[in-house]
């Protein structure tokens, strides 16, 4: 059995899907039908669901979590994830986004060199990313520091790097089973958006 349970917080819904005392998948957005859909589409077909009446504190601080990283914030402390019925690759793909640290990005190119996998594969394991701001896929980004693709939208996407800047200017090395994942300052990726924002063409004369 898959437990649900939601709350609204400041304009926000925030979703989880728990089962034996792990998240199984969460989701998040400004619209309740989908927000639930969403969460939905991560339960496989045929597998029992129930909406949770009396939540437990393992509930109420994963939903607190969720908050707290789409305003920007660290949360004190990290869950259990279901990934076991994910590939083995993207297992390990996902491990390494959740490494990104608030405040930086990394790239696709970074974290498939980390797995040992290709960039497109981590591009699929983005798209697919059952735990969405826990497992923090915001702060993947293209090889140019470029935004890339994100399933809610470039602008949620945008936005939750902004409340991520922290004033940082230096690359940050993490390690990462035995190989070593290079992220960059969220800054970098704004600036590049606010110079695309401000080119001048010339006139057509």
């Amino acid at each position: 059995m898959i437990h649900i349970y939601g709350r609204y917080i400041h304009h926000i819904w925030y979703c989880g899907a728990f089962q034996n005392g792990k998240v199984f998948a969460t989701s998040f957005g400004s619209d309740e039908k989908k927000v639930l859909k969403n969460l939905l589409e991560d339960i496989p077909y045929g597998v029992a669901f129930q909406q949770i009446e009396r939540p437990t504190a393992f509930h109420k601080s994963v939903i607190k979590a969720l908050s707290l990283i789409y305003e920007g914030k660290t949360p004190p402390q990290s869950f259990p994830l279901n990934m076991e019925r994910l590939p083995k690759r993207f297992q390990q793909i996902l491990k390494a986004v959740i490494t990104i640290p608030c405040g930086y990005v990394a790239t696709y190119g970074g974290i498939a060199k980390a797995c040992n996998t290709g960039a497109r594969v981590v591009g699929k394991a983005m798209a697919s990313n059952p735990f969405p701001l826990l497992v923090p896929c915001h702060r993947v980004v293209r090889s140019n520091l470029t935004l890339g693709g994100y399933g809610l939208g470039i602008n949620v996407k945008q936005k939750l790097l902004e409340r991520e800047q922290r004033g940082l200017d230096r690359e940050l090395n993490i390690q990462f089973r035995n190989k070593i994942l290079t992220v960059f300052p969220v800054e970098r990726v704004l600036e590049r958006l606010t110079k695309r924002v401000n080119v001048k063409f010339p006139a057509i004369s």
